[in-house]
């Protein structure tokens, strides 16, 4: 792994424990609707993948639950920078959504939902955030977007 990179920030601070603990949510989340097929599941990573993106996270399921668990087990805070979690967030609106439409339009969703599964693991497990890579890549080419 190339530990060169250096992820740009915003300089607003968060708890990777609750990102980790949001991230493994997702990865139930996941799991679950790839055994049960049930339109509830991709809708809800829609719906709190959106609140989360656009800074509503205080009306996320999976951030309150998180955040309920850090506090119930006692968890230990580690900050981490917000942008590229938030980035992250949105790249997992756009894989709901694309879920979602899948679904609803009768085609397949077992590879963007296994690839929505693989980053949640790698997030949850493994504190590997794949969105802070992409979003480091991202700034450099659109610095204005940022």
């Amino acid at each position: 792994m190339n530990t060169n990179l250096e992820c740009p920030v915003d300089g607003v601070q968060i708890n990777e424990t609750k990102v980790r603990l949001v991230a493994g949510l997702v990865l139930i989340t996941g799991l679950v609707y790839l055994a049960s097929g049930w339109l509830v599941w991709p809708l809800l990573l829609v719906v709190d993948f959106g609140l989360r993106s656009f800074d509503l996270g205080k009306y996320s399921l999976f951030a309150n639950l998180a955040e309920g668990l850090v506090k119930t087990l006692r968890l230990p805070y580690k900050a981490t920078d917000q942008a590229p979690k938030r980035f992250a967030a949105r790249v997992g609106l756009a894989f709901g959504l694309l879920i979602l439409g899948l679904q609803l339009a009768a085609i397949s969703t077992l590879i963007p939902t296994m690839v929505l599964v693989i980053f949640a693991t790698l997030e949850s497990v493994f504190g590997f955030c794949a969105g802070c890579y992409v979003y480091t890549f991202y700034i450099r080419l659109f610095p204005k977007a940022a």
